[in-house]
């Protein structure tokens, strides 16, 4: 594993099993710039705006099962691709796949950028067609994942 997949793994294992936002802040820089929603929303910028963003995602998730499927590096980015698997804080199930790019800075994130459908994250019903898309072999993902 690489030390940027062993820091994807770190924040998978502090947000899926802890939800622990600071854990998550640990691996940014202080001046991030994350694209959540990289097309339909501003992007939140320095670990003040990660932080507001994971503080309101927070009260929406329950049990989050993140998985990635497929990595690959390219200089100072790990590009990844999986799914974002969560329950609603009403109790419905949610499966997002999803592409992400993350770039560092030594060790820490400095810039991410996720790309998925939002209709699908906010809830909406994943499409049959879909459905294949998260149900792969996890490469990185929460521990209890690991291998599946």
């Amino acid at each position: 594993m690489s030390s940027k997949q062993a820091v994807l793994q770190a924040v998978i294992d502090a947000w899926c099993e802890r939800q622990d936002i600071d854990a998550v802040l640990a691996h940014m820089t202080d001046d991030i710039v994350w694209h959540y929603s990289a097309i339909s929303q501003p992007p939140k910028t320095g670990k003040a705006g990660a932080r507001e963003f994971l503080t309101a995602f927070k009260e929406k998730v329950r049990n989050p099962a993140w998985r990635i499927f497929r990595l690959a590096e390219s200089e100072d980015a790990l590009f990844v691709e999986g799914a974002d698997v969560f329950e609603t804080a009403d109790g419905r199930r949610v499966e997002v796949p999803y592409m992400g790019i993350l770039e560092f800075e030594g060790d820490l994130i400095c810039a991410w950028r996720d790309y998925f459908d939002r209709a699908s994250a906010d809830g909406g019903a994943l499409p049959d067609h879909a459905r294949d898309l998260t149900q792969r072999p996890v490469v990185l993902g929460p521990r209890l994942m690991q291998g599946s």
